[in-house]
């Protein structure tokens, strides 16, 4: 077969990290659902918290194919892959760097537990690369970034980041999940570890939670020691749902991609709208630096309605478009990142990160953009009346 480094991202996507199956010939990868394993006269000793049972084991060689890293583990959230990387990697007396506006949920996560393990933090002013420097100091052990941005599309140099880190013997960790590895791959930028929420574009059904760490070996050897303590491997009948949705990652995203561009470009000239955040548009402050790093622009993008207009009535008038948690699945989404994603912030913080209160994320999906433009013409025709 032909070195697997340089097969296309479809043949990737489909044929890399498959469970052969040896006995009968299945044309997909059989579930090894047992949770006990031999261990005498055997070359692996396989336990499903050990990361290593038959699924597990081959779908990180496709993430991490993908993600043209070395090795890859999988968790059972994206929460638990960014606190697993964290944890492997700090320990009191440690200081960590990280972009201000990120996914509201890590920001938790760093707020309410690093004090308690004696565990420093800044944040930074803004995405920008200039703003990460000065805040280096002899104990920065991590420096954390979020490209494109949760919930407002904003996009950080990453080869910028990854000079300053290496100058500083400095690890870089990037939740890479908006872009996805088909928009975007941050280990050719320079990046050590890449998180994903496997939840979110890996899954794209809506159906499985799920988390992912791409990285060299030795990284993933010194994060899977972590692992094996905090508990958070993922089930073999949720990894062989995510190895079957990683099959189709490429097309899926591709054409939510597609979409995603026509709909911002609709939403920037509609008068209803006041602001609109998407890295694919040449008004976005970024543009140009999301075009040297991002094969595409991804699914996501933000916007906010005109003053006047109810945020969540617009919402609930949509017919095809679903108000809904989560992201990156097939059907289009809309959600106040207020009210959830970043719920845990008190007023001030989102104002400082400039999350509205009217502000609506919106997850592009694969259906025809013409339906989509047209459900969000006769919702706001509704809420204006």
């Amino acid at each position: 077969m032909k070195d697997q480094s340089k097969l296309g991202i479809n043949t990737t996507c489909v044929h890399t990290g498959e469970v052969k199956d040896e006995q009968f010939k299945g044309a997909v990868s059989p579930i090894y659902m047992s949770t006990s394993y031999a261990f005498d006269n055997v070359d692996v000793k396989r336990y499903p918290r050990y990361y290593n049972t038959p699924n597990q084991e081959m779908l990180c060689k496709k993430i991490a194919a993908l993600e043209h890293t070395e090795d890859a583990l999988i968790f059972s959230s994206g929460m638990a892959a960014i606190s697993t990387a964290m944890f492997a990697f700090l320990q009191k007396g440690d200081h960590v760097i990280i972009q201000q506006v990120i996914y509201g949920g890590t920001y938790n996560l760093i707020v309410t537990e690093f004090d308690k393990y004696g565990i420093e933090y800044s944040f930074t002013e803004s995405d920008k690369a200039d703003d990460f420097a000065p805040l280096i100091k002899e104990n920065t052990k991590i420096i954390y970034i979020e490209t494109p941005s949760n919930p407002l599309l904003g996009i950080t140099d990453m080869k910028a980041i990854g000079a300053i880190a290496k100058e500083n013997d400095i690890i870089t960790m990037i939740d890479n999940t908006f872009a996805s590895p088909i928009n975007q791959v941050p280990v050719d930028f320079g990046i050590d570890i890449i998180i994903h929420s496997a939840t979110k574009y890996m899954g794209g059904h809506s159906d499985i939670s799920a988390g992912a760490i791409a990285a060299s070996k030795e990284h993933i050897e010194l994060i899977w020691k972590t692992a094996i303590n905090l508990g958070g491997n993922l089930s073999d009948q949720t990894v062989w749902l995510l190895e079957r949705s990683l099959k189709t990652l490429n097309l899926r995203v591709k054409e939510q991609t597609r979409n995603a561009q026509i709909m911002a470009e609709y939403l920037e000239l509609n008068p209803n709208i006041d602001h609109v955040y998407y890295p694919g548009l040449k008004s976005h402050p970024q543009y140009e630096l999301a075009k040297k790093q991002m094969k595409g622009f991804g699914a996501m993008l933000s916007f906010e309605l005109k003053k006047g207009i109810d945020a969540m009535k617009f919402q609930n008038y949509l017919q095809l478009i679903k108000p809904s948690m989560s992201l990156a699945g097939l059907e289009s989404t809309t959600v106040s990142p207020a009210q959830t994603t970043h719920a845990l912030l008190n007023e001030q913080e989102r104002i400082e990160r400039g999350i509205a209160d009217g502000l609506i994320r919106f997850s592009v999906g694969i259906e025809e953009s013409e339906d989509l433009i047209a459900d969000i013409e006769q919702a706001i025709k509704k809420v204006k009346r």
